[in-house]
């Protein structure tokens, strides 16, 4: 069986957790690692240490989810693996003192702002039939827990988009996936 070979991974929402330890791993496998966050100050250090190329995105902006993708291309080739892992968590609080902004706000980050890139992706994987749009998830997608319903509102609708788009892109040679839990395994290697 031949080995599905990747070059570019795009990691959208980039901190110091899972986005750190899968840019190591992609960087170990010799693929050249993108790193996107609204702030990139706190990437610098994971940047020397991966030689990844960060970026500036608001994904919950068009715009520049559009500008990322055409900025990644131009300096490190299109990605042909994407990893949404941007989320806004509010803070934990009981759901009739919730602020509805802040429910918007993570609804957005989680949910549309996984569209958005997930689009983008998809529209420069479908022509080579090739490529992988994987969602980090959380438990909250499957289960709602007290003070966390805008985080829950949020993950829902990730893991929906990831199982629709599985089922339309996979047989075009997209690969989709929603994880709820990642085993953390690569900490232990770093």
């Amino acid at each position: 069986m031949e080995t599905i070979k990747y070059k570019t991974a795009l990691i959208v929402g980039a901190g110091e957790g899972l986005s750190a330890s899968l840019a190591r791993l992609f960087t170990r496998e010799g693929i050249r690692v993108a790193l996107a966050a609204r702030q990139t100050d706190k990437l610098v250090a994971l940047c020397k240490e991966t030689s990844a190329t960060a970026y500036a995105c608001d994904a919950t902006s068009l715009d520049d989810v559009t500008g990322l993708f055409v900025s990644v291309e131009r300096d490190c080739g299109a990605p042909d693996v994407v990893v949404y892992n941007a989320s806004a968590r509010p803070t934990r609080a009981a759901f009739a003192d919730l602020i509805p902004a802040d429910v918007a706000k993570a609804i957005a980050v989680s949910a549309f702002g996984g569209f958005l890139v997930a689009q983008q992706a998809s529209r420069r994987m479908l022509p080579s039939r090739h490529g992988a749009i994987l969602f980090t998830g959380a438990s909250a997608s499957v289960k709602g827990y007290p003070q966390s319903a805008a985080f829950a509102m949020g993950k829902f609708p990730l893991r929906g988009l990831a199982q629709s788009m599985a089922r339309e892109l996979s047989p075009q040679g997209i690969h989709c996936a929603f994880r709820d839990r990642w085993r953390h395994s690569q900490r232990k290697a770093d």
